[in-house]
Parts: C-alpha cells; structure tokens; sequence
C-alpha cells in the first residue's frame, strides 16, 4: 500500500473545509480532495483533540465519530479498485 503525503497546509484546509458545514461528510469532502473519509476522520479528531474538542454539536459529533456503513465502506473499496487499476 502507497502512504500519501500531504502538507501540513492542505491538512488544515481540508479540516477546515469539514468544520465549516455540519452538512458535509467525511464521504463527499474525501472524494472532492481525492483522500479516504477515514484519512480525513482522523486529521478531524487530531485537531479537535488539539484544541479541547472544539465546540461540537451532539450531532454533528455522532455523524463524525460514527463508523462507516457497509455502504460508505463498499463505495470506498470501489474507488480505490478504481483509482489502482
């Protein structure tokens, strides 16, 4: 398995991107900036571990700590078997 590297720049600008709408999914925002949802999670949990959890709605923290559906999961798995071949 290949390991990205981003910059610490594009880090801060996807979880930027992520806070800045409870509409916003992990799912889409990934897809959008070509990086895996769980990727972008994890950055999203760093920071806001960073900062005191931040001031987080019930919400939206249960849409972001949620695992992912079969579905999500499914869908990723068949972006990255596309993405190799």
């Amino acid at each position: 398995m290949v390991m990205n590297v981003y910059s610490p720049d594009f880090k801060a600008d996807a979880v930027a991107l992520c806070l800045s709408d409870p509409s916003h999914t992990f799912e889409g925002i990934g897809k959008d900036l070509g990086i895996s949802r769980e990727t972008l999670r994890n950055w999203v949990r760093a920071e806001r571990a960073r900062h005191g959890g931040g001031s987080t709605t019930s919400t939206e923290k249960n849409r972001v700590d949620s695992p992912p559906t079969a579905e999500e999961l499914q869908a990723e798995n068949e972006y990255y078997s596309l993405r190799s071949s």
